[in-house]
């Protein structure tokens, strides 16, 4: 007899799993980030130059946050 029996697990929906293990806001829940010209500008290009890494970039913008700078990404470029 095999010493190793196997049980059936019940199949996850991958996109159910995702759903409840995360909360996703939409960007009409979102409040606008309102920048000025240099902020927007440096936006840009620290963008181009590191990716999405929100708080490096939040870093050498005094007074904003990673996050604040990733809605502000996210509602202009989508």
């Amino acid at each position: 007899m095999d010493k190793h029996l196997r049980t059936k697990q019940p199949k996850t929906d991958p996109i159910l799993a995702a759903s409840s293990s995360t909360e996703e806001v939409s960007s009409l829940e979102w409040e606008a980030v309102n920048m000025n010209q240099e902020e927007e500008d440096l936006v840009c290009r620290m963008h181009k130059l590191v990716g999405d890494r929100w708080e490096l970039i939040a870093g050498r913008i005094p007074g904003r946050t990673a996050e604040e700078i990733e809605r502000f990404w996210v509602m202009k470029n989508n």
